[in-house]
C-alpha cells in the first residue's frame, strides 16, 4: 500500500513539521518514506507545502502531484491542490481559515477548526498537529506507541517542553467530531 499526502499552507504554520511527524511515524512502523519540502522565499507568510509518500513498496520518485490526502491550512493551498486529490482522496482543511467548502463530491471531506481549537488548548501555534491527529485518525492509522515516537524524533531536546503540547494538540485533532 502506498498513501500520499500533501501538507500546504502558509509558512509558519507548522507544514514542514507535519510533514517530517508523519515520515517519521512512517520510518517507525518499517515503511519506505519520502518527505519533500518546498516553500516560498518569504520565511514566514510565504506559500509552504510538504509531499510525504509512505509506502510498503520502494517510492520512485518523492515528488507528491496527486495526493492522496491533502491537508490545506489556507484558501490558496485549497484553490491550488483541490483538483489535484486522487478520487476517493480525503482533503483536511482548517475551517477557521478557510470558509469556503471543497467543490467536489469523490473525495472525504473534513472541516476542522484547527486554529480555533488549537487556541482553545493554549497552543496557538500547533493547529498544524490537530490536523495531524485528526488525519491519522479517520485514516484509521492513530498508534498511540508511534506518535509518541514520531514526535520524540521531531521535537529536539532544546524544545522537549513541547512534547506535552505537542501530544495534547494531536488528541484534540484525534478527538474533535
Amino acid at each position: 500500500m502506498t498513501r500520499k499526502y500533501l501538507f500546504a499552507g502558509f509558512g509558519g504554520q507548522g507544514l514542514l513539521f507535519s510533514g517530517k511527524v508523519l515520515a517519521y511515524k512512517g520510518l517507525i512502523e518499517d515503511k519506505n518514506v519520502s518527505w519533500l519540502p518546498s516553500y516560498g522565499p518569504e520565511m514566514r507568510g510565504g506559500t509552504a507545502s510538504c509531499g510525504v509518500t509512505i509506502s510498503d513498496d520502494p517510492i520512485g520518485a518523492p515528488i507528491v502531484l496527486e495526493p492522496d490526502v491533502l491537508v490545506a491550512m489556507n484558501l490558496p493551498s485549497l484553490d491550488k491542490y483541490e483538483s489535484k486529490v486522487e478520487p476517493g482522496g480525503y482533503i483536511f482543511v482548517d475551517s477557521s481559515l478557510v470558509e469556503r467548502k471543497v467543490q467536489r463530491d469523490d473525495v472525504k471531506v473534513y472541516y476542522v477548526p484547527a486554529t480555533k481549537l488549537a487556541g482553545d488548548i493554549g497552543a496557538s501555534t500547533l493547529a498544524n498537529m490537530i490536523l495531524v491527529g485528526k488525519l491519522l485518525k479517520e485514516l484509521g492509522d492513530y498508534n498511540e506507541e508511534t506518535v509518541e515516537a514520531a514526535l520524540k524524533k521531531c521535537i529536539s531536546a532544546r524544545h522537549a517542553d513541547l512534547l506535552d503540547l505537542n501530544r495534547k494538540a494531536m488528541e484534540t485533532g484525534r478527538d474533535f467530531v
